[in-house]
């Protein structure tokens, strides 16, 4: 398979990088590296053992002196200890500002492996290798990397662009089901933000959809990756044009804390989309047809479209810290029409709720929500 390169470009500061897409990419690794790097640590989950071990291995055949940092799978890597962590193994190796950080793994691991780049001597290079479909189409690309806390999602963090990000469609084989349809939420998210062809490509064979096999599989991730590069190209620090990227993420950071993050990131955006869906229609932003279609194309591939209708303040509290409020007002990404996403900040609280009730009334997947994130 041929390898596919887009470009993803930034302030005139910011180094431009490119993201591959393709099969049997690894060998990519070491020019990406570079001649000035010494030192290589990748991090990868626990899961993950055996593939971060190889790239240790075949990086350290290539003359690096390669370390293997292991973490924790999912959500558990991305807190202030892990992070501190891996700080010690940089300084016990003795990193260098030369030297290059390699994240293996799921959007945590990645967004993990980023933020540790930032922060360590004040910012090292980073190469992301996202293994499933969020990380690929989401988490690896952008430069947003962080941490959790006890109060929310990524609410410490830096904006920090790899130098290159390898999407081995290869990884993808080895996904649980329920990893990839997860992954699938954000495939769809761009296609009602940017690109409608991704949701007409899903519409047209879900049950293809729903496997890394699927005659889609490639033009599905890299449709999802080019809305992305192009956003982050035009907005890297998300002060404008980049909230869109956020769609259905204000209600899905809330019900992931509220969960403990034992729901997988893509099933509570999901039930996010259907929510700010919900919220557009019912203040006369979004056609009923737009709207419904949320419900329809996210179900045919086995996604949730429900939450618990008990948790409502709860979830209220944790969307006022969200990183996209300001001081208490609520703020929403929304459609004004298919690929026509916009901002609707300090809705009616009785607006909310109703909007609320509909993701609490709606159909249930045949899925299921409730699982661990990806690794």
């Amino acid at each position: 398979m041929s390898v596919t390169r887009i470009a993803v470009g930034g302030p005139v500061d910011t180094e431009p990088y490119e993201v591959l897409v393709g099969r049997q990419l690894l060998g990519e690794l070491g020019g990406l590296i570079g001649d000035r790097a010494q030192r290589v640590a990748v991090v990868h989950p626990e899961a993950l053992a055996d593939t971060g071990e190889a790239i240790r291995g075949d990086l350290a055949s290539r003359g690096f002196e390669a370390v293997a940092v292991r973490v924790p799978d999912a959500e558990e890597a991305k807190t202030a200890e892990v992070a501190a962590y891996c700080w010690k193994v940089l300084g016990q190796a003795g990193f260098t500002r030369t030297d290059v950080i390699v994240g293996v793994g799921g959007g945590a691991t990645t967004d993990l492996a980023g933020f540790v780049a930032a922060t360590w001597l004040r910012g090292v290079r980073w190469i992301a290798v996202p293994t499933t479909v969020l990380g690929m189409v989401d988490a690896a690309v952008g430069g947003k990397t962080g941490v959790n806390t006890a109060e929310g999602k990524n609410l410490v963090g830096a904006f920090h662009p790899p130098a290159g990000v390898i999407c081995d469609l290869a990884a993808l084989g080895t996904l649980p089901v329920d990893d990839y349809v997860s992954g699938l939420a954000e495939v769809i998210k761009a296609g009602f933000i940017a690109d409608p062809a991704i949701l007409d490509l899903i519409e047209s064979d879900p049950e293809a959809a729903r496997t890394p096999d699927g005659p889609h599989t490639a033009e599905l991730i890299e449709r999802a990756i080019r809305v992305k590069a192009e956003v982050v190209s035009n907005d890297l620090r998300e002060s404008g044009p980049r909230e869109m990227l956020n769609y259905g993420h204000t209600l899905a950071h809330a019900i992931e804390k509220n969960e403990r993050y034992t729901w997988r990131h893509g099933a509570a955006v999901s039930v996010g989309m259907v929510f700010a869906a919900a919220l557009a229609r019912l203040t006369g932003r979004l056609d009923d047809a737009t709207a419904d279609r949320h419900s329809g194309v996210l179900a045919s591939v086995g996604l949730p479209l429900t939450y618990r209708g008990d948790q409502w303040p709860a979830l209220v509290e944790t969307m006022k810290v969200d990183k996209k409020s300001r001081g208490d007002l609520l703020r929403f990404i929304v459609l004004d029409a298919l690929a026509e996403p916009a901002v609707l900040e300090g809705p009616d609280p009785a607006v909310l709720l109703a909007a609320y009730a509909e993701v609490c009334t709606a159909l249930p997947s045949a899925a299921g929500p409730e699982a661990k994130d990806e690794t």
